[in-house]
């Protein structure tokens, strides 16, 4: 079949006849006609009802028209990425991540946007990054269990958030010995966290209710907070690991901490440009590497604990 034809045929109904579909095509009114005729004929229905002032879609015709919307959408997107592919990566990716996962991105960013220069990436900070995908973002990372959706997902690993304090707040309220001691003092919430911590330490599964005088939705902000001792926090390591190194932040009941999958999703009915494809492809080889660096770095300092307290 002609694909011309049926593109002729989409064409004279978007356009709501045969003279606008000529006009927006650039022939003559006869040759989109004849060429409309000629499909049918191929087909051996009819598409379209004809009178002296308008087309009309006949019931097959309706059906035959989304198919062929669809398909040709398709073709279109399948041709705009392989030229895509073919010249230097260049234009713009929106991507949407969680306010405690952006700090970590930006040096991964950096070295991205060093190999390929000429694409620009705009970042957003928001604790519904899922949601925005599609028609306002390229892609997102995600933290926890998605919803059924038609995003297509890839898993990345996960992120660890451990307590921390300043050494003023524990020198003023104390270091506390059991989880269940946090709900006296006083907490910096993280908002997608709530007033509530899930957390997995030596027994399980466990939970304690907290509540503090500031809460924020900023990563950056809450890591100051914490050191200027407002509080004890949840924080993801490795967002803190500089920080307990240079003795500003301390390690509050160090056997709990609480842990979610990483996503990386990308809309499941589109093709992607080649742009789109080179970030999601970078991101998830060196955000994967990345977890699976932290996990191992935990496990062993969880082991050193371990050896000390047996000889201790």
């Amino acid at each position: 079949m002609d694909l011309n034809r049926a593109a002729t045929f989409l064409q004279v109904v978007e356009s709501g006849g045969f003279t606008a579909a000529a006009s927006a095509l650039g022939l003559p009114t006869s040759s989109v006609s004849r060429s409309v005729a000629k499909l049918e004929e191929e087909l051996g229905v009819v598409l379209l009802e004809r009178t002296t002032r308008r087309v009309a879609l006949t019931q097959v015709g309706r059906a035959y028209f989304d198919r062929v919307r669809e398909a040709l959408s398709g073709l279109d997107e399948a041709t705009a990425a392989a030229l895509d592919a073919a010249r230097e990566p260049q234009g713009l990716v929106r991507i949407a991540v969680p306010s405690d996962v952006a700090q970590a991105l930006a040096p991964l960013l950096a070295e991205f946007l060093g190999l390929y220069p000429k694409i620009r990436i705009e970042l957003t900070a928001s604790s519904r990054a899922s949601e925005l995908v599609g028609e306002h973002v390229d892609l997102a990372v995600a933290v926890g269990p998605l919803p059924d959706s038609s995003l297509m997902s890839r898993r990345l690993g996960e992120t660890v958030h451990s307590l921390y304090a300043a050494p003023s707040y524990l020198a003023a309220r104390g270091q506390p010995a059991a989880l269940a001691e946090l709900a006296r003092h006083e907490a910096v919430l993280l908002n997608c966290t709530g007033g509530r911590w899930e957390l997995t330490g030596p027994d399980g599964a466990a939970s304690v209710h907290v509540s503090g005088l500031l809460a924020a939705d900023h990563l950056g902000f809450v890591v100051d907070a914490t050191i200027a001792g407002l509080g004890i926090a949840l924080l993801p390591v490795f967002s803190v690991a500089a920080h307990v190194q240079a003795g500003t932040l301390v390690a509050v009941l160090p056997a709990y901490q609480a842990r979610a999958h990483l996503q990386l999703l990308a809309h499941g009915t589109r093709t992607l440009p080649h742009r789109v494809n080179l970030l999601r492809d970078f991101l998830a080889e060196r955000m994967s590497r990345a977890c699976r660096g932290a996990a191992a770095a935990l496990r062993q300092a969880a082991g050193g604990v371990e050896t000390h307290d047996v000889r201790g």
